[in-house]
């Protein structure tokens, strides 16, 4: 009779023992090599679209300010080299609402050697050409191109858009002329004055051309800000420099101290939060007990229904008893969470001290931040560069703008040599033929928004590549340390190298894998919020509604794989096996020791937003000391414009070392608990089948008598 076959368990089946089993497989092949085919080829590709890019793109259309022309200002061997300022005829259209929609001021614009310094209008200079030719000199500078005399009518100079009407005191300013603000008295000024001449016959003050020039006034503005700041940075590089190698450090002892630390760390946390969790109970008592008698304390939630004004909620006895109860089932959870999860707690904890004992044995893991910075700041370059490039890859294209922004045919394309002689000139009077961007009818320029897709997927796969990489390998180097017998006698030399090499050489293909699914969630995520901002005024409520479940369902989604790619990567370095079953191993060990890993999750948490914490706010105190002056016995601190610049650099930066130190901490914490479940599943704790788990944890474990794996020799 034929046996019954055991039905397959949805946990996955529990490892055995394996007395050959030391630790990471050295014997391995290559893992996914169709994936890593596919990326191989994709990476060909992206190098491939860099060259294209760079032969037909210039970066100078981004450096250089461009004419309505489309003529770069400043560029040598031309005919503007010594023009190297773009200036605005009518700086008043740039108030047209066609400004947001085409992102272009719908007036006249030419590259000049130098701003206007003065007030003039072009009737002026036809009043004063007889006896004064110097000022028609000063303001044809200011035209299309020179005139011997201004003969013309204004009418007639306004209709062929030679000259402007007025021209106003300017100062240069990334390459523009910006008008020249100032107060004077509390008044605004342009050129010392509050109201001019616009050459129009209109009468403007200094307000309704800051309104026209809204935007410019905010960067003249934050020219001078960033002057001073550009101050403050030279002042206090060597002191921002000085505090990250302060918090380097100080990551570094939390990290080493952590195996003392921890368990008080977590314990006084916990008090405090029932302490804080009582006191509530007794606050709300007390409030309770004080409203006694009081008059319309005695009505119900019910009684008064909806208000504004939350204060009356708080003068009802119903309210504060409410607030008691909710308050005593929370202390009661959080008392019995304590009590009942108290062993895996102490587990968490000794695999934290674990950890902290680790990183002290193979401590050039904490050098491996720096190789992922440099990894992604390769990437984040090249993705920049060829961004630009494809951006500026093509010829100049021309629209019609016009400024009341009515024009039937605003948008369309048009030649500007010989738009003032076509109907439109006179069907949209003051529409104006001005360069909008760079592009162009072959192939190349039609699928250039898709080239910058392609530029943009490679890159979130490329950095999610980078990130797997240091996991896997981080993953491996800590696996070895586990898988010791004896510490650190048995530990592989050159763990990290060792490991780095493995992921490398077999599992390229298993990690692009990997970062491919999180990189096609990353793109339709941002797929999702360009469509909401296209779309964000012709959304009813029901499309919103989807939108954010959307948005909420993939963020979630990209959540729930960044953790399962995680574990994962631990089982790569350990097992060899492609991202698929060691996925599916990762996911079975972890479902068979789920509250163990729901309490690892949150401690490991807490340790490291506390040590974030600890450093950051350690070195920001004394940032602040320094760069405000209050510490005149120990240290003179530098004069700053504004101390708050270099404080959050210093405070930022801090945080972004503290981070950089605690990910690998993270990192071989997720590492030594797989390494951990296995263990578990593996040995017994017997002579026969002694455990790798470090002695620290003995006691802990409610299993045989456990027998370190250093005394089965």
């Amino acid at each position: 009779m034929a046996k019954k076959r055991k039905p397959p368990n949805i946990k996955g089946d529990p490892r055995t023992f394996d007395p050959d089993f030391k630790g990471p497989v050295v014997n391995r092949s290559c893992t996914d090599v169709l994936c890593f085919i596919i990326f191989i080829l994709f990476i060909i590709g992206y190098i491939i679209l860099g060259l294209i890019a760079w032969v037909h793109g210039d970066p100078r259309r981004v450096a250089y300010p461009t004419d309505s022309q489309g003529h770069f200002c400043g560029q040598k061997g031309t005919p503007n080299e010594n023009k190297s300022i773009l200036f605005y005829f009518n700086l008043f259209s740039c108030t047209s609402p066609s400004v947001m929609v085409n992102l272009q001021c719908p007036t006249t614009q030419i590259c000049v050697s130098k701003c206007p310094e003065k007030f003039l209008t072009y009737v002026e200079t036809q009043l004063l050409y007889k006896n004064d030719k110097t000022s028609w000199t000063y303001y044809s500078q200011f035209c299309k191109s020179p005139f011997p005399k201004s003969d013309r009518s204004l009418s007639q100079i306004l209709m062929d858009d030679d000259c402007p009407a007025a021209i106003f005191p300017s100062k240069p300013f990334l390459q523009r002329c910006f008008p020249d603000f100032s107060t004077k008295n509390g008044t605004l000024t342009v050129g010392n004055k509050t109201m001019f001449e616009d050459g129009k016959g209109k009468t403007r003050n200094a307000g309704e051309l800051r309104a026209a020039a809204n935007r410019i006034n905010k960067i003249l503005d934050a020219k001078s800000l960033g002057m001073r700041l550009f101050e403050d940075y030279a002042t206090t590089w060597y002191w921002i420099l000085m505090g990250l190698i302060i918090a380097m450090l100080l990551s570094w002892i939390f990290l080493i101290l952590l195996r003392f630390t921890a368990g008080f760390l977590f314990w006084v946390f916990m008090s405090g939060v029932v302490g804080v969790i009582g006191y509530g109970i007794w606050h709300c008592y007390k409030e309770y007990n004080n409203l006694r008698g009081r008059q319309n304390s005695h009505f119900t939630i019910y009684d008064i229904g909806i208000q504004t004004d939350i204060s009356m909620y708080l003068q009802l006895r119903q309210t504060w008893f409410a607030f008691m109860i909710i308050l005593c089932i929370l202390e009661a959870l959080v008392i019995l969470t304590l009590i009942f999860l108290r062993n895996r707690i102490r587990i968490s904890i000794a695999l934290l001290k674990e950890g902290s004992k680790a990183i002290r044995y193979v401590p050039t893991t904490l050098i491996y931040p720096v190789l992922t910075f440099t990894f992604l700041s390769i990437c984040i370059c090249y993705w920049a560069v060829t961004a630009v490039y494809l951006a500026t890859s093509g010829l100049p294209i021309y629209k019609i703008i016009a400024p009341a922004g009515q024009c039937k045919h605003e948008n369309k394309t048009c030649d500007p040599e010989i738009f003032n002689t076509t109907e439109i000139s006179k069907a949209c009077p003051g529409a104006q033929c001005i360069f909008a961007f760079y592009g162009g009818k072959s192939v190349y320029h039609q699928y250039i928004p898709t080239l910058q897709i392609f530029n943009l997927f490679v890159f979130l796969w490329l950095i999610n590549f980078v990130f797997a990489l240091g996991q896997c390998t981080l993953a491996g180097a800590f696996a070895s340390y586990y898988w010791a017998s004896k510490k650190p006698e048995d530990i592989p030399p050159y763990p990290l190298f060792t490991a780095f090499g493995r992921a490398i050489r077999y599992h390229t293909g298993s990690l692009a894998f990997g970062s491919l699914i999180l990189a096609l969630i990353q793109m339709f995520r941002i797929v999702l919020e360009y469509l909401d901002k296209r779309l964000k005024e012709s959304q009813n409520n029901i499309s919103k509604f989807l939108q954010c479940c959307l948005k909420c369902c993939f963020w979630c989604l990209e959540k729930a794989v960044k953790f399962l790619n995680r574990n994962a990567y631990v089982m790569i370095a350990i097992y060899g096996k492609n991202f698929c079953r060691s996925a599916r191993d990762a996911f079975n060990l972890l479902i068979r020791n789920v509250l163990k890993v729901a309490v690892m999750d949150k401690v490991t948490d807490f340790v490291l937003i506390l040590g974030k914490m600890l450093v950051t706010g350690c070195i920001g105190v004394l940032a602040f000391l320094l760069f405000t002056e209050r510490l005149p016995i120990l240290i003179e601190g530098p004069s700053l414009n504004y101390y708050w610049v270099p404080l959050l650099t210093v405070v930022i930066g801090s945080y972004l070392v503290a981070h950089g130190f605690f990910s690998v901490y993270a990192m071989c914490i997720d590492t030594l608990f797989i390494c951990f479940c296995e263990d578990l599943e593996r040995n017994d704790g017997s002579t026969e089948k002694p455990y790798f788990i470090a002695p620290t944890l003995h006691g802990i474990l409610n299993k045989k008598q456990l027998v370190p794996q250093k005394q089965k020799e």
